[in-house]
């Protein structure tokens, strides 16, 4: 999109299935286990690149070893910094040691970190609070029981973290932060200690601690732990965990709004936010890939078994992420490859209808990159229409043979009219400062138009403030002087924010929002703002509260919405005619008729949580509050 968003996360996890002796024989070399992780977390790069972290947990090592290690860093560039000192580990193992030594796992293990066969990664963009290295995953929770040892990492956010640490506080403890990760890793590490102490306690009489101790590890029951630990949860997550004795989980919220997909066989098991890391890794076929089932967690024991089983009581009905499928997600995933050319595809009416038809005087292109795949299918849909017309004039009108040439030789004009002419990440910086770099982000390409007769169609994935076409690019593209300028949004409008780990916190950033509120001015209907305000703060945070704020915007057609947002970004003296077209939620399901998480949109939210969200959201546009609202 024109205006970057950031979100969270992406995770990636690797358990060899078998001892690394193995893979040091059958590949060659013991960083077979590093070099699969850097290799689905590069193909994830995309996810986040404000802190990266990994963590690996060897099995089978005996006391006295050191047996989790872990690395994280805030560099500018954090995967390469952390896979160059894991590189430098094994260079001095290699250095230090004889051939035979390290090709020997006994070895290396006893001598060196990043050599076990569990491997956790993530990958971090910081959307509000502190970007330091306590904020980058993983997280370590340390005991010296192996069994109690917890290392955790997550796509995740919680809408209900004040009730969530409250109920730490009843459990007993004392968390050190008020935020969902130490919520998470506290309440699982809770009751991670529970089912230890209980297996302890039944074993107690008949075995010494020594023997308990391995009866522990055989016997713990992750799924128990997760039941207790994840029943109060109120968010969308995909969230992994490994304990010291070597089993590990990732689990996905009930409603599968964070994506988890995973890959097995005899030799190892992947788990990665996105299939086409998971392909690149392994290269494997694409059906061999699997989603890990909402309100279900992938469970490994120490023995490199698996199972994936429920652990919720109730399992919502699926929404998954649909900016997932518009955006954030890499098109090389096949399905989303195919969904993202079906919603331009889908907007082929709407645009003829703003173009009158008129094909011949009309040029089309994309901003930004990631806008590509819509355009092509985009495109296909013109090209259809084209063949629809042929066959039309050809049955119907006869043409003679130098109208049958000019017909049959017609192409869409195409061209690449917007160009991103610095890295320069907007999204990171204040209002007052993007404003100002916005406006030197983007150039464009001169001498393609006929002044005064073309039209100009861009696509773009979405549309969220509004601030780059209005501050940069409609001024850029009027400099073309262009009859017309068409931007048409493969996204519906935005009218909601987002609460399950996307940075979309804030009313009064949708450029939707503004424009209701301009139209709610215009209809002399203001007072419909402190009706809903009363709603939000009497019974807005309700355990059942619905969504007030969709009172907001009922008034209104999408057509009446759209027609405001062009006369807020369109640029004073601009020249050009302008109209801004968005997708339709119908055409939105039919591209992507697997994934109906669209509260962004339609404002109905998968779990009660997100109700209460934008209620305070609201309440906090009202007030002038700048916070988010969870």
């Amino acid at each position: 999109m024109s205006d970057p968003i950031k979100h969270e996360c992406g995770i990636a996890h690797i358990r060899l299935r078998k001892p690394l002796q193995f893979y040091i024989d059958k590949y060659g070399t013991p960083l077979y286990g590093a070099n699969k992780l850097l290799l689905l977390m590069k193909k994830m790069q995309n996810r986040g690149q404000d802190g990266a972290g990994i963590a690996n947990i060897k099995l089978g090592l005996e006391p006295g070893y050191r047996y989790i290690s872990r690395y994280r860093s805030i560099d500018p560039n954090p995967l390469n910094k952390i896979f160059e000192k894991v590189g430098k580990k094994f260079g001095k193992a290699r250095k230090e040691g004889t051939d035979e030594q390290f090709h020997s796992e006994e070895w290396l293990k006893k001598n060196y970190g990043f050599t076990g066969e569990v491997w956790l990664g993530h990958l971090r963009y910081g959307t509000h609070g502190k970007n330091g290295l306590e904020s980058c995953h993983p997280f370590l929770r340390q005991n010296n029981w192996r069994s109690r040892n917890l290392v955790v990492a997550g796509n995740f956010n919680m809408t209900n973290v004040d009730e969530l640490f409250d109920i730490l506080v009843q459990l007993g403890q004392n968390p050190k932060e008020k935020t969902d990760t130490v919520t998470v890793m506290e309440k699982v590490g809770h009751f991670l200690d529970e089912e230890n102490q209980l297996l302890f306690d039944g074993n107690k009489d008949e075995y010494n601690n020594l023997e308990i101790t391995q009866k522990i590890e055989e016997e713990l029951k992750v799924i128990n732990i997760l039941k207790k630990s994840f029943k109060d949860f109120d968010g969308g997550y995909a969230m992994c965990g490994m304990m010291g004795h070597g089993a590990s989980f990732v689990a996905r919220d009930p409603a599968g709004i964070r994506p988890a997909y995973y890959y097995a066989d005899d030799e190892v098991i992947m788990v990665a936010s996105e299939k086409p890391a998971i392909k690149t890794a392994i290269n494997c076929n694409y059906d061999q890939i699997k989603e890990v089932k909402p309100g279900h967690a992938l469970i490994i024991d120490k023995d490199g078994d698996w199972t994936e089983e429920q652990f919720v009581d109730n399992i919502l009905p699926k929404k998954s992420c649909t900016f997932e499928r518009i955006y954030f997600s890499r098109s090389s995933d096949p399905d989303i490859y195919r969904e993202r050319k079906k919603l331009g595809e889908l907007l082929v009416p709407k645009v003829l209808k703003a173009v009158n038809f008129d094909l011949k005087n009309t040029i089309f292109s994309y901003i930004p990159n990631s806008a590509e795949t819509s355009y092509l299918g985009l495109m296909n849909g013109i090209d259809e229409y084209l063949i629809q017309k042929r066959k039309e004039i050809i049955i119907d009108g006869k043409p003679s043979t130098d109208d049958l040439d000019e017909l049959l030789s017609f192409r869409p004009r195409v061209e690449k009219l917007v160009i991103k002419d610095a890295k320069l990440r907007t999204f990171i910086t204040g209002d007052a400062e993007r404003d100002e770099l916005v406006a030197n982000v983007y150039d464009t390409t001169y001498e393609v138009v006929n002044k005064g007769k073309d039209n100009l169609v861009i696509i773009d994935d979405s549309i969220v403030r509004g601030t780059t076409l209005e501050k940069s690019i409609l001024t850029l593209l009027d400099k073309l002087d262009p009859k017309k300028v068409v931007i048409v949004s493969s996204a519906p409008q935005i009218r909601y924010p987002d609460c399950y780990g996307i940075d979309m916190s804030k009313m009064k950033d949708f450029i939707a929002f503004r424009a209701v509120l301009a139209l709610l001015k215009d209809h002399g209907k203001l007072n419909l703002l402190d009706e809903v305000m009363a709603k939000c703060v009497e019974k807005g945070s309700d355990k059942d509260a619905p969504n007030y704020v969709k009172e907001i915007y009922a008034p209104f057609t999408q057509e009446e919405i759209s027609a405001k947002i062009t006369e807020i970004v369109r640029p004073k003296g601009m020249k050009a005619d302008l109209e801004i077209l968005f997708q339709t939620v119908d055409n939105l399901h039919v591209a992507c008729p697997n994934h109906e998480g669209d509260w962004y949109f339609t404002g109905d939210f998968p779990t009660p949580g997100g109700n209460r969200v934008v209620n305070k959201a609201f309440v906090n546009f009202m007030k002038g509050t700048t916070g988010r609202a969870y």
